[in-house]
């Protein structure tokens, strides 16, 4: 049977790696966390000392680097820059501060994505981002857009950062949301946005488990017609 790949798009903190890789365990599919590939050039950058406002320096930067994953049995998917684990460096705050403005350029996106389409050539691939159903993998049989409140999103990375002990306000993160909502969806290139046959899906008031089981549903209605083409 036709392996079918996955876009799961959306703004920062809507949920969408929690869901992403669930979704991929249950399915047996890979799960490549395309946020975690620009974390990862903006940790590279930032240990450099590379100036983030230079499209050229980061794009060549990223052409020196390998961006890997990796996922032993029954633990979490790891992230590696060349031989190092960054999966927990590319979290931090000041990375977060400054994924969007690395993930603006063009030449960066560009390559970042001929790397995303090459992993998604064989389908199987579960992949989330902000991008993906419009830009990465248009062709997609499922793509789906989630959604959440700001301020219920900014509760969820406080929530997290309180268990990592780290102390940003909620007022603070709330605010840090909504600045990133606008760079993400007012960039000139790729730009968050809901592809034209996306299904919306609004996380505000759903648990985890409710939003994959939704997304499992639209995803068997889909193999159906896949089905009877085998």
């Amino acid at each position: 049977m036709k392996k079918m790949n996955i876009a799961i798009d959306g703004p920062a903190s809507a949920g969408k790696s929690t869901i992403a890789k669930k979704v991929a365990e249950k399915l047996g599919y890979i799960y490549l966390d395309t946020g975690a590939m620009y974390r990862t050039l903006t940790y590279a950058a930032l240990s450099n000392g590379s100036d983030l406002h230079d499209e050229e320096a980061l794009h060549k930067l990223l052409q020196g680097i390998r961006i890997t994953f990796s996922t032993a049995e029954n633990e979490m998917q790891r992230v590696f820059l060349n031989e190092e684990d960054v999966t927990e460096s590319i979290r931090s705050e000041e990375v977060t501060q400054n994924v969007s403005l690395v993930s603006s350029f063009a030449k960066v996106r560009e390559e970042m994505v001929s790397r995303q389409k090459s992993i998604a050539r064989s389908g199987g691939v579960v992949m989330d981002g902000r991008d993906i159903g419009t830009v990465v993998l248009p062709d997609a049989e499922v793509k789906i857009f989630m959604t959440a409140t700001a301020e219920e999103r900014a509760l969820r990375r406080y929530k997290e950062n309180m268990a990592k002990g780290m102390t940003t306000s909620l007022e603070e993160l709330t605010e840090d949301m909504k600045r990133r909502d606008h760079l993400d969806s007012t960039r000139t290139i790729s730009p968050l946005k809901k592809a034209d046959d996306a299904i919306v899906l609004d996380s505000t008031h759903l648990e985890i488990d409710e939003v994959v089981n939704r997304i499992l549903g639209i995803i068997e209605a889909n193999l159906k017609p896949l089905q009877t083409l085998d």
